[in-house]
């Protein structure tokens, strides 16, 4: 038997922007993750139980593109195994689906690992953030790549799509209340929107991404410094882009406003939008407090997190 977690993720600025070759901010989120398990016990060849979405087939009744059969057969063909042993793939996960937090990315993250190990050729974490990323294009049709960059490497990044991973400092830790919407918002579709927008105007939309831009590298500054009175305001700011770009809903932009009336030094969407999660920027002993606020807001569940 072998096992293999990963963390989900949480983006903490640029979001969107970040698929036009801007600068995004993630963290990984380790109080929630997806678990793949590889037994040698099969009722058939390749068996996939993932009872958080109701699967249990053989591999063979899934189409190609589906995401779970895609990334296991993507590991037999990057080790060259054409003739797989039976074992049983069991998935299971504590992280929302389709809500921002990365849910797709580390289910991907933790088979590659686990099925490399059960065939005895360890993937390499590089290859690992590859093939998340091609399992990715079928969850996002257009990814940046930091869902599987932060998942994979488990570590604080600044991201540029196409450019090297690089970490950043944090000059004090800081905490963030996620909350959730309890509203499933597949990342795909608002990909797409905001792409439509793009296309439609690409003068005015190429400024707004510049903007966010700016916003991100001057929230990686704060972070570094510790400032967290401007990286809250930085949060704020980014939101406020967000809806402009027309990811947000009313369901987030209430989370996001009872947070900041409840204290929280900045607060914003985070992923795709259209539903899913937010997240509220606060001093580390108001979270549970927080958390309570954003309940009573309408907030499905909440996380509580802590950046170092």
């Amino acid at each position: 038997m072998n096992t293999a977690s990963a963390p989900g993720k949480v983006i903490l600025f640029g979001e969107h922007a970040v698929v036009y070759g801007r600068p995004a901010l993630a963290v990984p989120v380790t109080q929630l993750k997806a678990t793949a398990t590889i037994t040698k016990k099969s009722p058939r060849g390749i068996w996939i139980e993932a009872p958080n979405i109701n699967l249990s087939k053989d591999i063979s009744q899934l189409p190609p593109d589906h995401p779970l059969a895609a990334v296991i057969n993507s590991v037999f063909s990057a080790l060259g195994t054409s003739h797989p042993p039976a074992c049983t793939v069991y998935i299971q996960s504590t992280i929302p689906v389709a809500s921002g937090l990365g849910s797709g990315a580390a289910v991907s993250v933790a088979i590659l690992r686990a099925l490399s190990a059960f065939l005895g050729q360890p993937l390499s974490d590089e290859q690992v953030n590859e093939m998340a990323f091609e399992a990715e294009k079928i969850h996002h049709g257009i990814p940046s790549g930091i869902d599987n960059t932060v998942i994979t490497y488990c570590k604080p990044v600044y991201f540029i799509k196409g450019r090297p991973v690089k970490t950043f400092h944090v000059g004090a830790p800081f905490t963030i209340v996620i909350g959730d919407t309890g509203i499933s918002a597949p990342t795909k579709a608002s990909v797409r929107s905001v792409r439509k927008l793009w296309e439609a105007d690409k003068p005015r939309w190429e400024k707004v991404f510049d903007r966010v831009g700016e916003i991100v590298w001057n929230a990686r500054q704060a972070i570094e410094r510790g400032d967290l009175v401007d990286l809250g305001n930085l949060m704020n700011a980014n939101h406020a882009l967000l809806q402009r770009m027309t990811v947000s809903s009313p369901e987030l932009d209430r989370l996001v406003e009872a947070a900041r009336k409840s204290g929280a030094l900045g607060a914003k969407l985070s992923g795709g939008g259209r539903g899913g999660n937010m997240i509220a920027l606060v001093i580390k002993e108001n979270a549970p407090a927080m958390a309570e606020a954003l309940k009573s807001a309408g907030a499905r569940r909440t996380t509580v997190t802590q950046v170092e």
